[in-house]
């Protein structure tokens, strides 16, 4: 099988490694499948995109509708970096799957509204699937209500018409959206189950998430909502879009 790419934007040590593991555990796949480049660290560098099954893309701390004169030159490149590679991958059709601050870097890239409305606290929610969510080969796999873990400062508030919404929660307009067949953003984070949650939670009490003094209910709250995990839409974006190893050309 060829490789996944996992392109990763956390700075902070702890978080970015349990995040890695989320995603492996998620995944169903090991580290030398889901092969993690580190953007917070240094450039991405050049990208064929024959090499790879699909690439997946994770949350982090950078905000896609800030001004651009306050981002640090790390964001700035890290955007510049994943704009040149979407340019690549959305009109290829290829397989992408973006999470959190996925969204906002592929509904940036494709002209829709990302702004700092439609803002979740961290904690559970339900998401619903529209009627295309329901019939989404991925996001189909889970019941037209779920459980699920947020916890963002901007979001989507409207897309542009080629892209198809597929899933939606009481204060964000957009939780998932496909661009083509196989490009894919969510908002919330379907690699987090509850305490996943909790140790984000830790990393980030003073990053307005949440009110900082309030980590002991806010981490009550999301245990009394009763969600565990989401469904694992990520198996299944392995399972669909997984291919075979480049053969070797023996001359």
């Amino acid at each position: 099988m060829r490789p996944f790419l996992f392109l990763a934007t956390r700075p902070e040590p702890a978080a970015a490694d349990d995040e890695y593991a989320a995603m492996l555990r998620c995944s169903g796949l090991d580290e030398p499948e889901l092969r993690r480049v580190r953007l917070d660290q240094g450039p991405l560098g050049t990208v064929d995109l024959d090499d790879w099954s699909g690439v997946i893309l994770g949350g982090g701390p950078f905000q896609s509708s800030d001004p651009q004169e306050s981002k640090s030159g790390v964001q700035r490149r890290v955007e510049a970096e994943l704009a040149g590679l979407l340019d690549l991958v959305v009109p290829a059709d290829f397989p992408f799957f973006g999470a959190c601050y996925g969204i906002g870097t592929l509904g940036t890239h494709e002209g829709a509204a990302v702004d700092r409305r439609f803002g979740e606290p961290a904690g559970g929610i339900q998401v619903l699937l529209t009627p295309e969510g329901r019939d989404d080969p991925v996001l189909g796999i889970a019941p037209p209500v779920f459980g699920a873990f947020v916890g963002h400062k901007e979001a989507v508030s409207a897309l542009p018409p080629h892209a198809v919404r597929l899933a939606t929660s009481a204060a964000s307009p957009v939780q998932a959206f496909r661009v083509g067949r196989r490009v894919y953003a969510t908002q919330f984070h379907p690699e987090l189950d509850l305490e996943g949650l909790v140790a984000r939670m830790r990393v980030y009490r003073d990053e307005g998430y949440f009110p900082s003094e309030s980590l002991d209910e806010t981490v009550a709250a999301a245990r009394a909502t009763g969600i565990t995990e989401p469904p694992n839409f990520l198996a299944r974006f392995v399972e669909l879009y997984a291919r075979p190893a480049v053969p070797l050309i023996v001359p």
